[in-house]
């Protein structure tokens, strides 16, 4: 367990100015922001708070960048990469304590999100040598046709609270494989874990303003300069489905590039043939991974009605028995959720549950004490009108409802305006299919509780969002096609 000493060292040790053209610099207006240890509520530090003014330096050298590192070959591009990847994955201990620190989650969870974040350079260091195009004959042999593709340029990336780094380096690795410079606002809540990764970038050979990075409080005045000047192509947010609208409606004057991972209501279905010890395997990572603050996080848990009652209590005995603390201690498996105000709802939701006639099987209450602790918990006898059956509940909450057919778990699972991910647990191949086929969502873990992998698209569909992360198909989002038509004599 580390002490105090170190955690201090630790933290002391990233530079919380705005970075901007390569250079470390205090906020135009001077003012910084507290960054609390959401599990004693105490300040850990304080970052620079920067004003439209700063954002728009950003973008600046931003642009400035962009023809020098689009012209930069892919071979360098992915060196980099590969360098941070291997920096990142040398000192993951003292990034993975940083992160715990800003954001509350154990340490095992932390280290295992900076090996996912730093599979991304990885990924896309391999993959920054592989941009294509084609050429080809025209159809009536009278000319050539030549495709190219190139970077987009200079995007705004915005990054949320809940995974401080890989929501980070699933941007940053396909947009410096491309060759686009970065502006990047991370989360006012986690910002220690990119201000850290940006010195790191630096450290393995980014030019200067190929990576930008503005902290800032107030989101909305940062970025709305920056989406309104036309030198900006490229707008990636991850976050709720809400803040996900209005930055839609303000790229839309410029027509940017825009790429959105925004809310999920992850159904987690249980088939009457399915391996329930996998299923509670599974549900268990899909409901705990991250405290249960994630978009991919299993929401709601329709298992089937011959099964139910004992999946539920399996399900309880498991969740009940996890150690919560503070994430640096020996053996915690659910840390603080991120904030007060995140408490409080869901806190929210199980009292709005439980109030309909939800019946408790474990937890369902906040814990005293200093940090923002709400206990593992599962519900059953949930009434269909309850909020937690069409929110998104981000925290340690595990409804379980009983469903009778296939055709009525499919129609359930459906019934969402999102559709991020979905969960499935059944032994039989055609039903396997059935079902895969009919979800209404962009990602789907057949008989596993965790779908997340660099190599392969993280996205979804409905208002959850659009564009993908990873595999093949994430670096398209920050290249553009440009067709050549060549004329023969």
């Amino acid at each position: 367990m580390p002490d105090a000493t170190r955690e201090k060292a630790v933290v002391s040790a990233v530079t919380t100015q705005l970075f901007i053209g390569g250079s470390w610099r205090e906020g135009a207006g001077g003012r910084r922001i507290d960054i609390e240890d959401p599990s004693t509520g105490e300040k850990l530090t304080d970052v620079a708070d920067a004003t439209p003014d700063d954002a728009v330096a950003a973008l600046d050298a931003a642009v400035a960048a962009q023809p020098g590192w689009a012209a930069t070959p892919p071979r360098e591009r992915g060196e980099i990469l590969r360098r941070t990847f291997e920096l990142l994955t040398d000192r993951i201990d003292d990034f993975a304590l940083l992160m715990t620190l800003e954001m509350g989650k154990p340490l095992a969870d932390s280290r295992a999100e900076i090996t996912y974040a730093a599979e991304f350079f990885r990924w896309f260091a391999e993959e920054a040598v592989r941009i294509d195009g084609r050429y080809s004959m025209s159809p009536n042999g009278a000319g050539r046709l030549l495709v190219l593709r190139q970077p987009v340029g200079p995007c705004l990336l915005i990054t949320p609270w809940n995974f401080p780094m890989a929501m980070g380096t699933r941007k940053f690795g396909p947009a410096i494989a491309a060759g686009c410079t970065m502006v990047c606002k991370p989360a006012t809540l986690t910002p220690l874990s990119m201000l850290a990764l940006a010195d790191l970038l630096t450290e393995a050979g980014l030019p200067p303003g190929v990576l930008n990075i503005v902290t800032s409080s107030h989101a909305g005045d940062v970025t709305k300069p920056l989406l309104a000047d036309n030198r900006l192509r490229k707008l990636s947010f991850t976050g709720s489905t809400g803040v996900g609208r209005e930055l839609i409606k303000l790229a839309a004057d410029n027509v940017l590039r825009v790429s959105m991972e925004l809310g999920g209501n992850a159904p987690f279905l249980v088939f009457d043939d399915a391996d329930l010890d996998a299923a509670v395997d599974g549900a268990v990572l899909a409901k705990m991974r991250n405290i249960g603050e994630a978009c991919t996080a299993a929401n709601r848990f329709h298992v089937h009605e011959h099964v139910a009652p004992e999946f539920a209590e399996r399900l309880a005995a498991r969740l009940g028995a996890m150690k919560i603390g503070r994430g640096t201690e020996e053996g915690v498996e659910v840390g603080p959720l991120v904030e007060d105000k995140q408490r409080a709802k869901v806190a929210e939701l199980v009292d709005d549950a439980t109030g309909k006639g939800a019946r408790v099987l474990t937890g369902g209450n906040a814990k005293d004490g200093p940090g923002y602790f709400f206990e593992p918990t599962v519900l059953t006898d949930i009434s269909a009108d309850a909020r937690l059956l069409r929110e998104e509940i981000f925290g340690p909450v595990a409804p379980v409802i009983p469903f009778r057919t296939d055709d009525e778990a499919l129609a359930a699972a459906n019934a969402t305006q999102y559709g991020l991910v979905a969960y499935v647990y059944t032994a039989g191949l055609d039903r396997a299919v059935r079902v895969m086929e009919g979800l209404e969502t962009g990602m789907i873990g057949l008989n596993q509780g965790v779908v997340s992998n660099p190599a392969a698209p993280f996205g979804g569909v409905k208002q959850s969002g659009f564009g993908r992360e990873g595999g093949r198909e994430g670096i398209g989002e920050y290249l553009e096609t440009k067709y050549v038509a060549m004329k023969l004599s």
